[in-house]
């Protein structure tokens, strides 16, 4: 088992992990140790999307460091946004390499990029000697083929990156299917930087699974599993947390919070309800009959809907948190 404490952080996801998000999770479950934002794919202006720009001059949320992310393949456009993020006070970006959805990968960016070594050398020795922050990557095992990261580590080695973070899964997988180890294996042999794992960490069992094989490593991200248990973190550290039922009164006040913050950043806007569907896709595998639950957020259209909605969820049925078994089989199909 690895002895070493946990570190943890927040997976960015488009739509989601937004500046609302973060500070309100981490207000009310202040466990992990950096937050990544959704990527961006070039510094925001105030007249093309003032909010974006005002996102990024946050450089931590209730003392925890936001890390930005770049999705990009040219090289000048990365330096432009590092050096901005850099004045802003940043000294970390991330390059995501593992975006896996098509209409990105098409166009070789994203896990696109993975099985072109090539695009990645030319990109990181234009960058590399010029950049004044720290850079990170993310990315995934490949696009097709599980064995293209092997031709990526030795660039990421020799440039010195300042973390791997490799989700163990093919782009073309998406998140479905399981997580491929022992190609994780390999990695860890190769790699001389420091490595963090993504994918399907979904309980604190979860990690105890994975940290006894790979006790190298102490460094995860995870996404989906803290979407659906706010407390994991938490969980997976070893800290003190409330039996079930505290558990489900604090993420109802995490949820009202995340609502009404959502309503006044968008002025009482309509799309706050698409939002918090998004946001119950994956809390629904907390509860107990996550279709049911679910089912019914996807009937409201209204506010007054979306709140009694949740005053029914929260009274009806029962919090169960992080049963992997539960997100593994419905997370995928809600």
């Amino acid at each position: 088992m690895n002895q070493e404490t946990p570190v943890i952080y927040l997976a960015p996801f488009q739509g989601i992990t937004t500046y609302t998000y973060r500070e309100c999770y981490s207000k009310h479950f202040p466990f992990v140790d950096k937050l990544y934002t959704p990527f961006y794919s070039s510094v925001p202006t105030e007249k093309g999307n003032a909010s974006k720009a005002r996102e990024l001059e946050v450089l931590q949320h209730n003392h925890i460091p936001v890390i930005p992310q770049i999705l990009s393949k040219d090289a000048g456009e990365m330096l432009h946004f590092a050096n901005y993020c850099h004045q802003l006070g940043h000294r970390e970006i991330n390059w995501n390499l593992g975006c896996p959805y098509s209409r990105v990968a098409n166009k070789k960016r994203g896990s696109g990029m993975l099985p072109h070594p090539e695009m990645v050398e030319e990109i990181l020795s234009s960058l590399m000697p010029k950049i004044l922050t720290n850079l990170s990557v993310k990315c995934r095992l490949g696009y097709h083929a599980p064995t293209e990261i092997e031709s990526l580590i030795p660039l990421f080695n020799q440039y010195h990156i300042s973390e791997l973070t490799v989700h163990a899964r093919l782009g073309i997988q998406l998140y479905k299917g399981a997580v491929d180890w022992d190609s994780l294996a390999r990695v860890v042999d190769l790699v001389q930087i420091p490595l963090v794992y993504n994918g399907d960490i979904f309980s604190s069992e979860d990690y105890q699974t994975f940290s006894s094989q790979f006790p190298q490593i102490s460094r995860v991200m995870i996404g989906r599993g803290l979407l659906t248990d706010p407390f994991l973190p938490a969980k997976i550290k070893g800290h003190s947390v409330p039996g079930l039922e505290d558990q489900k009164i604090l993420v109802k006040k995490f949820m009202e919070d995340l609502y009404l913050s959502y309503r006044k950043h968008l002025n009482d806007r309509l799309n706050v309800i698409g939002i918090m569907k998004e946001l119950w896709a994956n809390l629904a595998c907390g509860f107990e009959n996550p279709g049911k639950v679910f089912g019914s957020i996807k009937k409201c259209h209204t506010f007054d809907e979306y709140e009694t909605f949740v005053a029914h969820v929260f009274e009806e049925y029962q919090w169960v948190g992080s049963d992997a078994q539960l997100l593994k089989t419905f997370g995928n199909n809600l």
